[in-house]
């Protein structure tokens, strides 16, 4: 039977999982699933690639369901479908690497300790991420956990995209621009070889849009630079993030409106973006959906915003041979694509409208000098690989398969 690798994303209120079976068939996705609502009313979902989705409410118990309970129930599904048993290893998107990871890395207790450093870098995210790594362990102690970190892809970028304008101490220190949805754009380089090899080593710009948004300059499959930075608050608005602001707008707030530092963050955090903008929701197909003026203004704002960054990543590039769109947005709104497209023939873009709204891979005309692509992105791809190669594990799974 065909070694699993278990893949798990911790947030806040959730942990994202998927299950990877890497054999003598090859490296194929078996299912994927969540337990979310942690900390109040918790609920496990999961569907095999080929079955009925499951989904049952945790036993609250002692209390309200936390990252343990949450591990203990994917456990326990993994048991019913007859999988826990052959766990080989687990991987865990981590948000934040900080300088010094830009490889993913087998977790130890040194590792572990540094990430727990990195807090102040990724307040929103990292300390969940840690909490999911040791509900992990101990569920499964003798498996290798391997880290995968979502900044790591950027390391690559040039001193240029990666600065401030502050005194150079402080990059030194760590204040820097470091970019996430780094295991999109690597799964996203990856593909490009396969789905469009004559431009895979040219240079192009993702744009990975979803309730968290963002895009990358790629060159040659390296990083060039990025619309994130120290944090994921930077770059083009997303589903409740303000993306890019003028820092004397958060003075103003804290100065003469007389707000905290804490009711600034939550304000930028989670009542911004497309929610704060149209005053209805961060959903973009409710958006879409809608006839009120203000969710046409956010949709506005929100492709205007990606438009200002491609003509910008493609100034850092030199030029450009592509774009791909990924991400639940990018994926799956015509309409975001189209209008963030409109105007672009001085980049060689002609967009072909038939294709676009049928959600082909292609959406260009023949003759575009640039094209424009729809890839669909598998971060958890990508995290169970690394856990594979990480973990040591690749030649001798690929041995036993013969």
């Amino acid at each position: 039977m065909s070694q699993v690798v278990l893949t798990l994303n911790a947030g806040s209120s959730s942990v994202k999982f998927a299950i990877f079976a890497y054999g003598s068939g090859g490296f194929d996705e078996l299912a994927r699933g969540q337990v979310e609502g942690l900390g109040a009313q918790a609920t496990f979902t999961a569907k095999r690639t080929s079955g009925a989705k499951v989904q049952f409410t945790l036993d609250p118990g002692q209390g309200a369901p936390d990252h343990r309970a949450a591990m203990k129930a994917i456990l326990r599904w993994l048991g019913e479908e007859k999988l826990d048993d052959n766990v080989v290893a687990v991987g865990h998107r981590v948000l934040h690497g900080g300088r010094d990871f830009t490889q993913p890395a087998r977790v130890d207790a040194a590792l572990l300790a540094t990430l727990r450093t990195l807090i102040p870098l990724g307040e929103l995210h990292e300390p969940f991420n840690i909490l999911g790594i040791e509900a992990a362990i101990e569920a499964f102690p003798k498996t290798p956990q391997v880290a995968c970190f979502d900044t790591a892809f950027h390391r690559a970028q040039p001193f240029v995209a990666d600065v401030y304008g502050l005194p150079r101490s402080y990059y030194d220190e760590g204040v820097r621009r470091y970019g996430f949805h780094g295991l999109s754009y690597e799964y996203i380089a990856r593909r490009l070889k396969m789905v469009a090899p004559e431009i895979a080593g040219g240079r192009v710009v993702v744009a990975h849009l979803g309730n968290g948004s963002s895009l990358c300059a790629i060159r040659n499959g390296r990083a060039a630079a990025t619309t994130m930075g120290m944090t994921p608050l930077d770059g083009v608005p997303m589903g409740t993030r303000s993306g890019q602001i003028d820092p004397g707008v958060l003075f103003y707030l804290m100065k003469v409106k007389g707000m905290s530092v804490t009711e600034v963050s939550d304000l930028i955090t989670y009542n911004s973006g497309l929610k704060g903008l149209s005053g209805i929701s961060q959903d973009m197909r409710a958006l879409e959906a809608s006839d009120s003026p203000a969710a046409k203004e956010a949709i506005d704002y929100f492709v205007y915003r990606i438009r200002r960054e491609i003509g910008s990543l493609a100034a850092a590039l030199d030029g450009l041979d592509a774009i791909v769109f990924t991400g639940g947005i990018g994926e799956n709104s015509p309409r975001t694509r189209a209008e963030a497209l409109t105007g672009m023939e001085w980049l060689g873009v002609h967009l072909d409208k038939a294709a676009n709204a049928a959600n082909a891979q292609r959406i260009t005309t023949a003759d575009s000098k640039t094209m424009a692509l729809v890839v669909k992105t598998n971060e958890e791809r990508m995290i169970a690989e690394h856990a594979i190669n990480v973990a040591g594990l690749a030649a001798q799974l690929e041995s036993a398969a013969r």
